[in-house]
């Protein structure tokens, strides 16, 4: 017998590519190598949000001596009808176990993506979107350092 039996199923909510700038590299900090990249555009399509990326937030990501990269996003979208949803969500990123030194070095990764998983919530006021208060969700992407964007297909856990 595996696990105690409980259903888990995943529904598609969205799917964002954001853009991002330059990063604002802070260096090495007693977590690992500290390098902030903010938000400066991008848009929401799926079947249940739709809308755009605000030029507000970013992630504060830190590569860990072991090679993993621990993302701290905050992100403020407006959707096609005008509501106003705030997101912040922590994840990771397997950087492999040279993801450090080559982090530190400034070497580009790989062209692939970087692989990563989130859980993000939501919070907003609007009556609609009511049901994104209290949803689960988890965030599967991957990050493109050359081109400066990163996208997610984001799923509610039901």
């Amino acid at each position: 017998m595996s696990g105690h039996g409980y259903e888990c199923k995943l529904e598609h909510i969205t799917s964002i590519v954001a853009r991002f700038g330059e990063a604002e590299v802070v260096g090495p900090v007693a977590e690992g190598f500290l390098a902030n990249y903010y938000v400066t555009s991008g848009e929401l399509l799926g079947p249940k949000i739709t809308g755009k990326v605000l030029p507000v937030g970013g992630d504060w990501f830190t590569v860990r001596p072991d090679g993993i990269g621990i993302l701290d996003v905050r992100l403020t979208f407006e959707t096609d009808d005008g509501t106003i949803i705030h997101t912040s969500y922590y994840g990771n990123s397997d950087l492999g176990p040279d993801g450090y030194r080559q982090t530190v070095a400034e070497e580009t990764p790989s062209e692939d993506g970087l692989e990563l998983r989130t859980c993000p919530r939501f919070q907003t006021a609007h009556p609609d979107y009511q049901w994104l208060n209290r949803a689960f969700c988890i965030g599967l992407g991957k990050s493109f350092v050359a081109s400066h964007t990163v996208n997610y297909d984001i799923y509610q856990v039901l």
